[in-house]
């Protein structure tokens, strides 16, 4: 049993640097025997690549953010002032009526674009801080979760929010608050107030995933509003996980940015993280003829993922899966165009996106003398230039527009 009163000593010691890079790291066991096995058994050992864990700076500063939001949760329980917070939502329940004496601002996001590991990364997070256990408290006595993962309604449902949260901490505790709330027929005024209290009695850090389901629904301002309800009426912290384009929604209004400060990432840059990625995903080879990654092949991988690694480990996986089905067992630059080509067919537009954003580069603002237009603007400008540019120059010097378009252009006059 664990006291309150002792909030720190009931979670794991907090974990940095090389340990906690080597605790976040998955790797499942890996034999080169199995590559002599018959093919059944390699396919179905193929998919340990799915399982595959390699923590990045991402994963690092999310482990780091839930744990401490986590601690600053389960400080507020306990206190003269979630006895009051408790009272006061009992009394909200009965007026429909409520008042938020413990408030906070503890609400943050985790904002990056699909595929690039968030998901992963929170659950492993999750896994090392809570050691998967539901911590017993003796004074009083209470079961606490310390952290639950709800997802987003894809309508933004406040009410099946609520809902679900009560759904999740009767799975974990064994508990009645969902089967109650159907029976009773709560409302959704009502709701709240019982979610507020099931919260400040059991949760610790509740996680929203997809949150940006928000962003296309009429309802997606009022389940924000609801999840700020929430912070008020229990004091916990809640993490909302998401794409770039919640982040667009929450940029909306000043109530809305203030509950979404937090870490936003994008995919991964071409440097030593991902080489090293690259690495450890393609030593785990099933086909019968071994074969070492290249500069070239990381490379090539980079260019046609545009550096997201979920789409890193599927091609890597699809490749070795052709190339086993189709008797040429090996894993080079054919076996991975070939899946590229046919298993990933649906990608290729964002991944071209992805391309041309990363590689595009800002067009140079041109600046010109007009005195002697001709040589002057072929010796500073030789390289890109814009319409717009040189138009401004000329009006700056009292220059003929004309006669500087025709250093860069076929011009050709017409009398009129």
């Amino acid at each position: 049993m664990a006291d309150l009163s002792n909030i720190i000593h009931i979670l794991p010691t907090m974990k940095s640097g090389a340990d906690l890079f080597s605790a976040l790291e998955v790797l499942p066991e890996y034999d080169e025997v199995i590559r002599e096995t018959e093919v059944p058994v390699r396919l179905m050992a193929l998919s340990d690549l799915y399982r595959i864990y390699v923590p990045s700076k991402m994963s690092l500063e999310i482990y780091s953010k839930m744990y401490l939001a986590l601690l600053r949760s389960l400080q507020k329980k306990g206190t003269k002032l979630a006895v009051q917070q408790k009272n006061q939502n009992y009394k909200g329940m009965l007026q429909q009526e409520y008042s938020g004496i413990m408030g906070g601002s503890d609400s943050f996001t985790i904002i990056g674009a699909s595929g690039i590991g968030k998901s992963s990364a929170i659950s492993r997070a999750i896994t090392l801080i809570t050691e998967n256990r539901v911590i017993e408290v003796e004074n009083p006595y209470t079961k606490i979760i310390p952290c639950i993962c709800v997802q987003c309604p894809f309508d933004s449902s406040v009410k099946g929010m609520l809902l679900e949260i009560l759904r999740k901490v009767d799975e974990m505790i064994d508990s009645k608050y969902y089967e109650n709330a159907l029976r009773a027929r709560t409302t959704t005024d009502m709701l709240i107030g019982n979610v507020s209290q099931v919260a400040l009695n059991h949760i610790g850090l509740l996680v929203v995933d997809e949150i940006q389901n928000v962003c296309n629904s009429k309802n997606g301002k009022s389940l924000v509003g609801m999840l700020t309800q929430l912070i008020n009426n229990s004091g916990i912290s809640i993490c909302m996980v998401g794409t770039p384009e919640s982040a667009v929604f929450f940029e909306q209004a000043v109530q809305l940015a203030r509950r979404s400060l937090g870490l936003r990432y994008d995919v991964m840059e071409y440097g030593t993280d991902f080489r090293n990625f690259c690495e450890i995903v393609f030593s785990y080879q099933y086909v019968k003829q071994k074969t070492e990654i290249t500069d070239g092949i990381m490379e090539w991988l980079y260019e046609h993922t545009s550096g997201n690694v979920s789409v890193v480990v599927s091609l890597i996986h699809d490749a070795q899966e052709i190339a086993i089905l189709s008797g040429k067992e090996v894993l080079n630059l054919e076996a991975l165009n070939e899946a590229y080509q046919k298993r990933l067919s649906m990608l290729h537009g964002f991944i071209h996106m992805e391309q041309k954003k990363q590689t595009s580069k800002l067009k140079k603002k041109v600046s010109v003398t007009v005195t002697d237009v001709r040589t002057s603007a072929e010796e500073k400008h030789s390289g890109d230039f814009t319409i717009a540019g040189l138009v401004e120059d000329a009006k700056t010097e009292n220059g003929d527009i004309v006669q500087l378009l025709k250093v860069y252009m076929p011009v050709v006059e017409v009398a009129v």
